[in-house]
């Protein structure tokens, strides 16, 4: 079955379903749905779609497993299902009043706004926002940090190759997203806090230029770029929030250029004098926290995190680790944290293989022969849900895999110098490549070894 019957099949199962937003992340079709409906959802009937890997859902939200580079072709067709049948149905209600439509669009809207509101906690809210923020700067973050990782390796073989402008252009394009980072990050938040992108921009630059550093105010020594992406966020947020409160205030025929000036004009000073030291405090208290724990922790700690880490990506609460990654790497160069993560991901890789080597089933295996490619390149999700976690005990071996993969990265005090990588590319962007390596393989061959001691209930063939 190719991707545009997948999407098909989809859609057969889903078109009786209203269906209030598609989207798509790196691997999976998400659709936001009515509260009401989740109850009547066919999963198990969406599960055995081929091409499938897995199903899950979140809260109101529905999301079917593809893996990376299908899962935009089945969205893009599965939309145009959807689009056409909201043309039949719009053709089909021609007849009716056109003020009743209006009465029944706005009561469709109230309802979204109300589950939207009923979903909405406030970490909940925090994290996806976070989410929002980060993952539009991943790609860049895999492209550059793939640029620098093969840089050093060539510099290992041959250190002149340092002298070579080609090269030297080459590292400047494996630098470049963090030397942009704190405007980007300004830019994407402010577009989350629903404010002008550019002033966001703006405000991140305006905290990060070099000429600060020869300014002393009050008697207190300005420092650009003090916080990183921490003081970005809070001085982004503020300035949102400000921009918002001026649109409602400046009448409209001067807001184009009034609103922008009073911005710029009253954020700066709380933002360099206020929220900039904050942010340095709280950014400084991470990079303390994170590098005394596993200093101190070493092998210990390094156990606990990769154990756990696969727990977290469940509960979603993964994304917010991401400013954290973005914030040593702004400190220190490297994530020390992030080969420790990496390893829940090789951990579902040993588990996975063992389980292929165990099952009767044909289509488990057919799932895990079309979700290790993935697993092997670092994205979890397929085997996370199409086979460790509805199996159950593979997920707890995945878990025990990651731990000693975690042990080993922790004890060798691996970095990462990029994040948006994980499993075998990641090899490629650390400091220590073959002690990283090292863990990968312990990572697989405990998670292997975990599934064939606690075993796992064959699902009998359908």
């Amino acid at each position: 079955m190719n991707l545009q019957q997948t999407a098909f099949a989809i859609y057969e199962l889903m078109k009786s379903f209203s269906i209030l937003k598609i989207t798509n992340c790196m691997t999976r079709l998400r659709l936001q749905l009515n509260t009401e409906d989740i109850a009547n959802l066919p999963l198990k009937e969406l599960k055995n779609i081929p091409n499938v890997l897995g199903v899950n859902l979140n809260d109101n939200e529905l999301q079917i497993i593809l893996g990376p580079g299908k899962v935009n072709e089945a969205t893009s067709e599965f939309k145009k299902l959807y689009a056409n049948k909201n043309l039949e149905t719009n053709a089909q209600n021609t007849n009716q009043d056109t003020n009743n439509n209006q009465k029944q669009f706005g009561n469709a809207e109230e309802l979204h706004q109300q589950i939207r509101k009923k979903n909405a906690t406030p970490f909940k809210l925090l994290l996806k926002r976070i989410s929002n923020i980060f993952m539009p700067l991943i790609p860049a973050f895999i492209a550059c940090g793939l640029i620098t990782g093969l840089l050093n390796i060539a510099f290992k073989i041959d250190p002149t190759l340092t002298n070579y402008p080609a090269i030297q252009v080459l590292q400047i394009a494996g630098n470049a997203v963090f030397f942009g980072l704190n405007i980007f990050v300004g830019i994407n938040t402010a577009k989350e806090f629903h404010a002008s992108p550019m002033l966001g921009g703006t405000m991140a630059a305006i905290i990060t230029h070099p000429m600060l550093n020869n300014i002393s105010l009050f008697n207190i020594d300005l420092l650009a770029g003090r916080g990183g992406i921490v003081a970005v966020l809070l001085v982004v947020a503020f300035s949102s929030w400000l921009e918002n409160k001026l649109h409602k205030i400046v009448p409209k025929i001067l807001d184009l250029f009034l609103t922008p000036l009073l911005v710029i004009l009253i954020a700066t000073f709380p933002a360099l004098f206020i929220l900039q030291p904050i942010g340095g405090i709280i950014a400084e208290t991470i990079g303390v926290l994170v590098t005394s724990a596993i200093n101190s922790g070493g092998a210990i700690t390094g156990f606990i995190i990769g154990g756990i880490f696969l727990p977290l990506v469940m509960t979603g609460l993964h994304q917010g680790l991401t400013p954290i990654h973005a914030e040593l790497l702004n400190q220190y160069g490297v994530t020390i944290l992030l080969p420790i993560l990496a390893m829940a991901g090789a951990g579902q890789v040993g588990a996975s293989i063992a389980v292929y080597l165990k099952t009767k089933n044909k289509k488990l295996k057919q799932t895990i022969a079309s979700a290790l490619p993935v697993g092997f390149m670092g994205i979890g999700e397929p085997l996370i849900y199409g086979v460790t976690l509805p199996l159950g005990k593979p997920f707890i071996s995945a878990c025990i895999g990651g731990a000693f993969g975690g042990a080993v990265q922790a004890f060798f005090h691996v970095g990462a110098t990029s994040i948006g990588l994980s499993g075998l590319p990641l090899t490629a962007s650390t400091d220590k490549m073959l002690c990283y390596l090292i863990g990968l393989f312990t990572a697989y061959i405990f998670g292997f070894i975990a599934t064939l001691i606690i075993g796992f209930n064959d699902p009998i063939e359908e």
